[in-house]
């Protein structure tokens, strides 16, 4: 599974939503619904939308809830790092520029710093992409 299906898996099973249909996030590739794109080499499974479920899941109040429960005081509002600890996953700088990789950052991977702002906003968007119900501050827009 993707580090990116590995956030959306983890944050959907702790607000108690099954994510098997759901834990793989459309292509990172794919184009916005409603926009056209100008490559049709593409998968035509990567081109469909992302799929919803059916019930929206409330991302601040599950994120709230796990913050609570962890010992660990974790910014997850504002880091990637903290985000990716609060879901026990793997957040050391390797990973982080394997998940910016995965949502295709084309910045420098070596400003760690600036890559990890534009990831958090990345997994925000994702998260809302995916049924994630994300508060308009946590989108960084």
């Amino acid at each position: 599974m993707s580090i990116l299906g590995s956030i959306v898996s983890a944050i959907f099973h702790h607000a108690g939503v099954t994510t098997s249909a759901h834990a793989a996030p459309a292509s990172p590739a794919a184009p916005a619904p409603g926009s056209s794109s100008g490559s049709s080499s593409a998968p035509a499974s990567s081109a469909m939308p992302p799929k919803q479920p059916a019930n929206s899941v409330d991302v601040n109040a599950a994120l709230t809830k796990l913050a609570a429960q962890n010992k660990e005081k974790l910014d997850w509002q504002h880091s990637i790092v903290d985000l990716m600890k609060l879901l026990n996953l793997d957040s050391s700088l390797s990973a982080r520029k394997e998940l910016a990789k995965e949502l295709h950052y084309s910045g420098d991977t070596n400003d760690s710093a600036k890559m990890n702002m534009w990831l958090h906003a990345q997994v925000m968007e994702k998260l809302a992409e995916n049924g994630g119900k994300v508060p308009a501050d946590l989108m960084h827009k």
